[in-house]
């Protein structure tokens, strides 16, 4: 039985190394682009032509300060986003702020909010063009070996917001309660028109 277990112990690291190495050769792929007409970074105001739409594509992600990991690699530094939309790709380096959120609340319980403490937060913004019809955007984030992709439809004169909300890992103990600290688990996506007021 003990066999057994080291076994299947060694099956599953490999399984999560192979796993995570054809995550980086993904990313790695998409961050080359094989076109260079899917879309344009623009002003977020101004007027859109006919048979173009906007796109604001936000993501943001919360990290643990320099020195929180034992033998880390993450310094407090530029964080790239990749973001690709039918082959066209683009790395953003974006700058972190100090940002910080109570760890408890008034009445002295627990937060629950899953940024809460002291870390380094990456917020991208971009307003791209991009022509009227169906689009499969990629948002990656290489230090994370993370992706995820959308599948969006845009109208002309439209515009649209893709949004990225991170969701962190539980911590196990004492309570599961989400934490930006465990590292970030997956984002969920919201895609929107956005109603001219």
């Amino acid at each position: 039985m003990n066999n057994l277990a080291k076994l299947m112990t060694i099956i599953t690291i490999s399984f999560i190394l192979a796993n995570c190495s054809a995550t980086a050769k993904e990313l790695e792929r998409m961050a080359c682009s094989q076109r260079t007409d899917v879309f344009t970074e623009v002003p977020s105001a101004g007027s859109t032509p006919a048979g173009f739409a906007d796109l604001i594509i936000k993501a943001s992600i919360k990290i643990p300060l320099p020195g929180y990991y034992i033998f880390e690699s993450k310094k407090e530094q530029n964080y790239r986003f990749l973001v690709n939309i039918d082959g066209q790709a683009i790395l953003w380096n974006v700058e972190g702020e100090r940002h910080q959120v109570p760890k408890y609340l008034a009445d002295g319980t627990t937060s629950h909010d899953p940024e809460a403490g002291e870390g380094v937060k990456y917020i991208l913004l971009k307003n791209v063009r991009l022509s009227e019809g169906t689009h499969r955007v990629l948002l990656g984030l290489p230090e994370e070996e993370y992706y995820i992709t959308k599948d969006i439809s845009v109208k002309s004169g439209e515009s649209y917001v893709l949004e990225f909300y991170p969701e962190y890992k539980y911590k196990t103990l004492p309570t599961r309660i989400p934490t930006f600290l465990r590292g970030l688990k997956r984002y969920d996506v919201v895609f929107k028109e956005v109603r001219a007021h």
